[in-house]
């Protein structure tokens, strides 16, 4: 009989090895996540990735942890919504955010710099059930959950396990394999959009179809930047 998959369980077992300082390899379904929550965690996947002092971490989130940290006015919301709620897409939201919540307050100063940036947090949404599953332990025990994707920097996002490279894998205490990942014919992670200025920062799967629903619904032209 196959195996079938415990959401939930696979959740709780990550969330529980994250909150006493350990490393996990997530499945979403824009790739495999390397996450970690304590300073020590989050140095280190910084430092085996070899990232660029200028990358920041990316929060995971569901749509709980979106609504109560990202400050949005109301055309704002409907854009997201329209993006992530119907039309069931990933995205990767760049949004003010409310810095005295307790999931931010949780972080360090160090790791709150090197997380946000003027003021705003950037939380993947919609990336799957196992990433509401563990974002609804998140909000639950208080405890944020930060980190990017499971690869060395620059080497391209990993859709299946046995693709992530030696060192990544190394330093994960926990790695959670759902196998080949859903967005996996685009060969990029979400596409990031930062809402003030509904600009993407980086194109990214589903970013046809995200520029589409922006320019019928919104009469909003979304930039390339790969073309820029």
């Amino acid at each position: 009989m196959d195996r079938l998959l415990d959401i939930e369980a696979d959740a709780r077992r990550a969330f529980d090895a994250i909150r006493k300082g350990g490393i996990a390899i997530l499945p979403m379904d824009v790739g495999y996540s390397l996450i970690g929550s304590g300073d020590a965690a989050l140095r280190k996947i910084f430092d085996t990735k070899r990232r660029a002092p200028s990358k920041l971490n990316a929060m995971v989130g569901d749509q709980a942890i979106h609504r109560e940290i990202h400050l949005l006015d109301t055309r704002q919301r409907a854009i997201v919504d329209a993006i992530v709620q119907d039309h069931g897409l990933p995205l990767g939201l760049i949004a003010p955010g409310r810095m005295d919540h307790p999931l931010l307050r949780a972080l360090s100063p160090e790791m709150l710099a090197r997380s946000t940036k003027d003021g705003t947090v950037l939380m993947l949404l919609n990336a799957g059930a196992f990433e509401e599953a563990i974002g609804r332990l998140s909000l639950r025990h208080g405890v944020p959950l930060f980190g990017s994707s499971a690869n060395l920097s620059l080497s391209g996002t990993k859709f299946r396990v046995e693709d992530i490279e030696p060192e990544v894998l190394g330093i994960a205490d926990v790695v959670i394999d759902y196998g080949l990942r859903k967005w996996h014919f685009y060969r990029q992670s979400s596409t990031l959009i930062d809402i003030r200025t509904v600009t993407a920062t980086r194109k990214g799967s589903c970013f046809d179809v995200i520029a589409d629903i922006l320019a019928r619904q919104f009469a909003i032209t979304l930039n390339d930047p790969t073309l820029a």
